[in-house]
């Protein structure tokens, strides 16, 4: 199996990775509290349209192995870092689901985008989550300390339910969403690890990227559910189109956050019409 080592890393990291096709190099960061395998709807699109498509697992999920610490974001750009350059990938476009889309940005605060042609954001928490003064459509403060004590209390029941409104189940069940998918993505998640979900929901809600989003000088393609009940679209994708100077912006109707699965034809058509231009 394919790894990749992080060594400047606190604590040396293991990253598992796939890689498939060939020609230029797209690689996928999947969303909190899943794995690479979240991406299946989009990967043999990506390699079937004449891509490299590479999708890895943040450390803690998935195969990567697991540390105790070092979950901040910047060392999660590292990662990312040392896969693009253990690999010697150059011309690369960056994809980051949700919660990827904290190394996205922070990658190109720590390392610039010497070996990156282009970003997308897909249903992503950048750049910010929490609900401020200055945020006032965030999510507030007591949703997200209740998030990290259901986390502690009883993590693989948090999770079943945290699937359900990922999805809106309860909404566009049937053609859009099958209770298999919930099931699927609960045993993912469910076997990630502990420390590392927990680690990781705090990251993603505790650090605010608004100064950051200058820093994404590359093309960048922008898309948001605007049913999206995890992540609000006015303080994600709105605030994230004023802030990367050039974007291209796509809201989907009725598509909630994991509009990956959901709705991922209309997805798969945006991101490819991206990738080609």
């Amino acid at each position: 199996m394919p790894y990749i080592t992080n060594k400047n890393s606190a604590e040396p990291t293991d990253i598992f990775y796939e890689d498939y096709g060939s020609g230029q190099p797209v690689i996928l960061i999947h969303g909190w509290p899943l794995s690479h395998k979240a991406w299946e709807g989009q990967r043999w699109a990506i390699v079937e349209a004449g891509y490299r498509c590479i999708a890895y697992d943040r450390r803690g999920f998935g195969q990567s192995s697991a540390p105790w610490s070092s979950y901040d974001y910047s060392t999660l750009a590292s990662d990312l870092r040392e896969l693009i350059v253990q690999l010697d990938l150059k011309d690369c476009i960056i994809c980051g689901f949700s919660m990827g889309g904290g190394e996205v940005v922070r990658y190109f605060t720590d390392h610039g985008d010497d070996r990156i042609a282009k970003a997308a954001l897909i249903s992503s928490i950048i750049p910010l989550v929490a609900q401020k003064d200055d945020n006032p459509d965030g999510v507030p403060q007591d949703d997200l300390n209740g998030i990290i004590d259901a986390l502690q209390k009883d993590r693989v029941g948090f999770l079943k339910g945290f699937h359900r409104n990922f999805y809106n189940y309860d909404d566009l069940k049937g053609d859009r969403i099958s209770e298999e998918q919930l099931h699927y993505d609960w045993s993912i998640a469910s076997h990630a690890s502990p420390r590392a979900t927990i680690q990781c929901a705090l990251a993603w809600a505790e650090t605010d990227f608004r100064t950051e989003l200058k820093n994404v000088k590359v093309p960048t393609l922008i898309v948001h559910g605007d049913a999206d009940n995890i992540v609000p679209i006015a303080t994600s994708a709105e605030q994230a189109k004023k802030g990367i100077p050039e974007n291209e912006y796509h809201v989907i109707k009725e598509g909630p956050h994991g509009l990956n699965v959901t709705h991922r034809d209309e997805l798969n058509k945006i991101l490819l019409d991206f990738l080609k231009e």
